[in-house]
């Protein structure tokens, strides 16, 4: 299948601005690509590119005194199929878990294993490890939470989530992510597109999404406390160890969200038909 995925992201800045996006597909999805993938700016501004230490694109700029509009749609190719599910999948032994898998091990700055791990050990001690354990502890985040956009809030750490009983995807991610890591199970934070693709509509205004990854049977698998179902048509933008990691826009200065607008969904007519057809160009994809 083919989706068509972007954003249309504006800020208002009281001066000029340094700024780092996090909006770059992840390099892992490239060779799905079916448009090109470019950031556009309005006013045109001078940015550039860099890989962060767990292997993100961020982009560098300085937004401009005044209003700033950040656009990009493109088209990418995907198997259509599922978020994978393999219930054999072991929990390795910690001597057995490669070197750049033991940081997602340790505590970070909204995964605070440190308060949750005998309640970890208390719930999910007893299950065998391996999927079914991470699945436990899907389904117990799954349980415990409320899922609700009024319940969105930028500080709120694992425990906190876990205390409050309620949350946005980010927090479900957190508490997943911290339960797993309580019990020796690699497990980062994964931030993309996930479109209504297969389940029914949601109503309220599509958004960034969050879920994350365990470390089982020698390599990561998906998993997503909200939804606790597979999915189709995940796009990754960026994965570390928390949402501190994977910010999509950090401003080092005053500058106030303007405009914030996210598509994700299925192309009703594949790529090579539409230009044949001239329903648009690549052109104005990236325009749109």
């Amino acid at each position: 299948m083919e989706i068509q995925a972007g954003y249309d992201i504006a800020f208002n800045c009281l001066q000029d601005v340094p700024m780092m996006l996090m909006l770059t597909v992840h390099p892992s999805r490239h060779g799905d690509l079916l448009t090109r993938h470019e950031i556009s700016f309005s006013p045109s501004v001078a940015h550039r590119d860099y890989h962060d230490v767990f292997g993100n694109i961020c982009t560098r700029l300085i937004a401009p005194t005044g209003l700033i509009e950040i656009r990009n749609r493109f088209i990418v190719s995907d198997s259509g199929r599922p978020d994978e599910v393999v219930p054999g999948a072991r929990q390795f032994e910690i001597e057995q878990l490669p070197d750049d898998a033991l940081v997602h091990l340790l505590g970070s700055r909204y995964c605070d294993s440190e308060k949750l791990g005998d309640l970890a050990w208390a719930q999910f001690g007893g299950i065998t490890g391996g999927w079914q354990r991470v699945q436990a502890i899907c389904d117990y985040v799954h349980n415990r939470l409320e899922f609700g956009y009024q319940y969105a809030r930028c500080d709120r750490t694992a425990a906190e989530g876990h205390d409050e009983q309620r949350g946005v995807c980010r927090d479900f991610a957190h508490l997943a992510i911290t339960l797993c890591r309580c019990m020796n199970i690699p497990a980062r934070y994964c931030t993309g597109y996930l479109g209504d693709i297969g389940v029914p509509r949601d109503p309220a205004p599509m958004d960034f999404s969050a879920w994350f990854e365990a470390y089982l049977g020698g390599r990561w698998y998906t998993f997503d406390a909200r939804h606790n179902h597979p999915r189709i048509g995940r796009i990754v933008v960026a994965r570390g160890r928390d949402a501190a990691d994977v910010a999509i826009s950090t401003a080092f200065g005053p500058a106030q969200l303007a405009k914030f607008s996210v598509i994700t969904k299925e192309c009703s007519t594949p790529q090579g038909e539409r230009t044949r057809k001239g329903d648009f160009t690549e052109r104005e994809i990236a325009l749109a």
